[in-house]
């Protein structure tokens, strides 16, 4: 009973956490969005277009209305992130070791940095690539071709960004799994390296699963996953590096208290 009592506790303090971030997104959601476009603006530049006549247009009248929702759910979760990790955290932690509560709290603080990590380079990078990629198929008008605009949708154009922030925040985890597999012996170096070419053939097919239909954000998502799954075994490296040093000094110091305590035993007999 006392366990649901305080699983009650933690869930009501994140739930409570994402509603205040739901809010406070929501009333800034024009402002937000405006934001979300700014990447749009700048592959029109690219494009040699006027970035000052971006439209985007909403074909149903409820459609911004839902956008607006759909965008504020997504920053109250990316808000309320550490506040639900940190409940989930101190529910679990009562029933770890200490070196166990040690070995996972990095990692709870390095999750949120790898995926703003990732998030930074969808928007600063990859969404103005691949707007870019689909600006450069207009087409202009002439006496032997129609006009042919992109107008997208804000649906649209929010659920292209968000998959792809959702997309690289998922993949800048891999460094985060693995070590904490490679923590719990669940997973060691060599492993990884055996299995590098199975991981680059995956990481092109989930690529291709997790982001538009264009060359530019699968391989750009994939590239980056393979330069993670490299930084995993560094990673992994380091950990089993650092266990054998315990195991060591541990070794060291069980020898060192038998030889201490042999002594006190001749002198009992």
């Amino acid at each position: 009973m006392e366990h649901l009592i305080e699983l009650r506790r933690r869930l009501m303090w994140s739930i409570g956490g994402f509603f205040v971030a739901f809010l406070f997104c929501f009333f800034f959601a024009k402002q937000l969005f405006n934001l979300l476009v700014i990447p749009f603006k700048w592959a029109t530049q690219w494009a040699g277009l006027d970035p000052h006549k971006v439209e985007l247009i909403y074909t149903a009248p409820q459609e911004f209305f839902f956008t607006q929702v759909k965008l504020a759910m997504f920053g109250g979760m990316v808000i309320a992130f550490p506040l639900i990790a940190t409940q989930i955290y101190k529910f679990i932690a009562p029933g770890l070791y200490k070196n166990e509560r040690n070995a996972f709290l990095p990692f709870l603080i390095a999750s949120p940095i790898l995926f703003l990590m990732g998030a930074s380079l969808v928007y600063f990078f990859f969404t103005p690539m691949v707007m870019w990629f689909f600006l450069a198929m207009q087409q202009a008008g002439t006496d032997d071709q129609v006009q042919i605009s992109l107008l997208p949708k804000v649906s649209e154009y929010l659920s292209l960004i968000m998959t792809l922030i959702f997309s690289f925040g998922l993949v800048f985890q891999l460094p985060v799994v693995t070590s904490l597999m490679a923590r719990v012996g669940m997973l060691s170096s060599q492993a990884l390296v055996e299995k590098r070419k199975w991981a680059i053939v995956i990481a092109f097919v989930v690529a291709a699963i997790l982001t538009p239909p264009d060359p530019i954000s699968q391989i750009g998502l994939a590239i980056p996953t393979i330069i993670l799954y490299e930084v995993s075994i560094w990673s992994a490296r380091l950990i089993e590096r650092s266990k054998e040093r315990e195991r060591l000094a541990r070794e060291k110091r069980e020898a060192a208290e038998e030889v201490a305590e042999k002594p006190a035993d001749v002198s009992s007999a």
